[in-house]
């Protein structure tokens, strides 16, 4: 099966089985800081924008997601220009091993295009289903709220 994804931007023509699902298309074609987690949708390790919403991408079959907006963490930042939710995750001492936090940068992005000013619970809401095994949460929660004050200033 071949399809037209919209990755980070770019239009990709790929070949896939029916079959796969978006994490499986994504890490095959080398965008690896979709992390391959749970293949449950629980962990948050593969999660990406679709659409602007965050989504496990294990439990999207890529068939799905043709011609749709993807957007992954390494579309909105990389390691030589960070994102500024990189950088207030970092800064706050959120990132440890790294593994969970690709999906943590996207769903953060979408909890703050929608709510600039997220009050703890709608922070907490946003990252539910994000686990970590590093952190205990405590520095990431101090990251988002570090972006969400920072966001609101750059807009």
């Amino acid at each position: 099966m071949k399809g037209r994804f919209l990755i980070n931007g770019e239009t990709w023509e790929l070949e896939f089985p029916p079959e796969a699902t978006l994490l499986e298309v994504l890490r095959s074609n080398g965008f690896t800081e979709v992390k391959h987690g749970c293949d449950d949708g629980l962990c948050g390790a593969c999660a990406v924008l679709l659409n602007g919403k965050p989504v496990p991408s294990c439990q999207v079959l890529a068939a799905t997601a043709t011609d749709q907006p993807i957007v992954t963490a390494q579309g909105l930042g990389t390691v030589h220009r960070p994102h500024p939710i990189q950088k207030a995750l970092a800064e706050a001492g959120a990132v440890q091993c790294g593994f969970c936090t690709p999906g943590i940068v996207v769903s953060t992005y979408a909890l703050l295009q929608k709510t600039p000013d997220p009050t703890e619970e709608e922070i907490r809401h946003a990252l539910d289903g994000h686990i970590c095994r590093c952190t205990g949460y405590v520095k990431i929660l101090e990251g988002v709220r570090l972006a969400a004050q920072r966001w609101k200033r750059a807009k």
